[in-house]
């Protein structure tokens, strides 16, 4: 179940003008803010890539992701049923509400579209579903913008986290991604997601004597199946 938080995000938002005596952005306030934007200056990038989707193939495999490419976004089920059972993995998953217009049926595999269950004692989930807003050739980092139809506990709570994404929408550097989510979810007269969260492979860590763990904050498992085309 998603809770809206807009009301006391702009509680917060009042309580900050307040103790700053200032009032509701003008429309002077939105110009000056889009002018800085357009103007502010780009820092160092790297050459542009010929091959978006391989060099993010490439850099999501160097941080222990696996790839696989599908001819469009309908053939993505029956991908994952095929991943599933060749890691021995039930078939039982939950996915983002968003993505439940897809042909799971066809692909014999059990959805429910809603957020993963947290712990044992309410039957966790194994495997989570979802989308990803883009994705960054440079780092090889799935982007996911959380909202009712794509919360961000389907990447955080199960074991194995499967991502579909769009070929189409991979950029080259994390500077493209903010960029065009200024675009299309921000910019001066819309609210940014509540979270912005960037995945590059499975959780892990390296506190014990320095050895790589995976899967100590989260998944253990991320799996990316790119769509060449809708």
């Amino acid at each position: 179940m998603s809770t809206d938080t807009s009301k006391a995000r702009e509680e917060i938002f009042q309580r900050i003008r307040t103790a700053q005596k200032r009032g509701e952005p003008s429309a002077d306030d939105r110009a000056s803010a889009a002018d800085y934007l357009a103007r502010h200056p780009a820092g160092p990038r790297p050459a542009p890539y010929g091959d978006l989707t391989g060099q993010f193939r490439t850099m999501a495999e160097r941080m222990a992701s696996t790839v696989e490419i599908v001819r469009s976004v309908g053939d993505a089920p029956a991908a994952i049923a095929r991943y599933l059972a060749g890691h021995g993995i039930s078939a039982n998953l939950v996915a983002w509400p968003a993505l439940r217009d897809l042909p799971w049926a066809q692909a014999q595999l059990n959805v429910e579209f809603r957020p993963p269950r947290r712990d044992e004692s309410q039957g966790a989930d194994f495997v989570g579903a979802t989308g990803a807003f883009c994705a960054i050739a440079e780092t090889g980092t799935l982007v996911l913008l959380s909202g009712a139809e794509t919360p961000a506990s389907m990447h955080l709570l199960p074991e194995t986290h499967i991502a579909l994404l769009r070929a189409d929408r991979i950029v080259a550097t994390m500077e493209d991604a903010f960029e065009l989510m200024r675009r299309e979810e921000g910019g001066v007269e819309r609210m940014m997601p509540r979270a912005i969260n960037m995945v590059s492979g499975p959780s892990r860590t390296g506190d014990i004597e320095q050895t790589i763990v995976l899967g100590a904050h989260g998944p253990y498992r991320v799996h990316i199946i790119i769509a060449t085309s809708a």
